[in-house]
């Protein structure tokens, strides 16, 4: 037999108070209940904590020593009952999250400040890492949740789309192209074309467009991350196409930015997460709450 809180509770208050009639109204409970829950627990321990041969509740030196024992398990069963309670009413916890950089410098603010503000006490951690680095860090559990373009092969998990992405073209201001309102891959391809690294999905999504529109892209640069591609055609070494969540960041750096067609590149940006298992209270109030504003 094993004891349960219930019992520690009735010998620790019995053990206190020297009285079982204090004690039952202490846990609000008959006296009889509480004598049932004693012998129970003295049979769980396998001796008698109190002893029967004086009118009043005198431990034994047993039930001395267990006396200690009993007050501390219940302070960390008290403890530990109140951490997971303050997790699930989101006064405690932690949000990790794994978000491609694009839509970490541009929507995530934004979104993690309103988070913030409704749940000041949750701790957020967050990796901002390139669309391959995210689908891993969901895979192997460091983020419970990823923000990312679909990736072609989920491998375990699932996908939630929250917005329809379209490229587009990004030039400098002095650029012959700058002046255009819109542009055509084929146009690109006619200048120095600074790229995303080989291997990326946003790399193997440019050369398809390229090689739609018959053409062969003159890759003058290759960088890791797309603000970084920015900054190199901010000093003028060519032109590029990126996803439209980097638009308002490349209009910081001064650049010209173009509808770009012929084809018409769009991808999904949504949330990943493991197929199987339960998130988190922080990571479900993250998700409901940015399924329900994507911005």
């Amino acid at each position: 037999m094993s004891a349960t809180i219930k019992q520690l509770r009735a010998f620790v208050a019995v053990a206190r108070s020297h009285s079982l009639a204090q004690a039952s109204a202490q846990l609000h409970t008959s006296q009889p209940a509480l004598s049932v829950a004693i012998r129970n627990l003295e049979d769980a321990t396998g001796g008698p904590l109190f002893s029967r041969d004086s009118r009043q509740l005198v431990l034994t030196p047993e039930g001395r020593e267990f006396l200690t024992r009993a007050e501390q398990l219940l302070n960390n069963w008290d403890q530990s009952l109140d951490a997971i309670q303050q997790r699930f009413r989101l006064n405690r916890g932690q949000l990790l999250l794994a978000v491609i950089p694009a839509f970490a410098l541009n929507r995530l603010p934004e979104l993690l400040a309103s988070f913030h503000r409704d749940n000041p006490q949750i701790n957020i951690v967050l990796e901002d890492i390139v669309m391959e680095g995210v689908v891993q860090s969901v895979q192997e559990g460091r983020a419970e949740l990823g923000i990312s373009f679909r990736p072609e092969d989920l491998g375990g998990l699932d996908f939630f789309p929250l917005e329809r992405d379209r490229f587009i073209a990004v030039t400098p201001p002095q650029h012959p192209l700058s002046s255009k309102e819109a542009l055509r891959w084929s146009d690109l391809a006619a200048y120095p074309f600074i790229s995303m690294n080989r291997g990326s999905a946003v790399r193997r999504w440019t050369e398809q467009a390229f090689a739609n529109c018959g053409k062969v892209a003159r890759y003058l640069c290759e960088a890791n991350q797309l603000s970084t591609i920015g900054q190199l055609i901010r000093a003028n070494m060519g032109v590029s196409a990126v996803p439209s969540l980097c638009e308002g960041q490349m209009l910081e750096y001064g650049l010209h930015c173009h509808p770009l067609s012929a084809p018409v590149v769009y991808q999904e940006v949504g949330i990943l997460m493991k197929s199987r298992g339960t998130l988190s209270a922080a990571a479900s109030a993250f998700l409901q709450s940015i399924q329900q504003d994507p911005g």
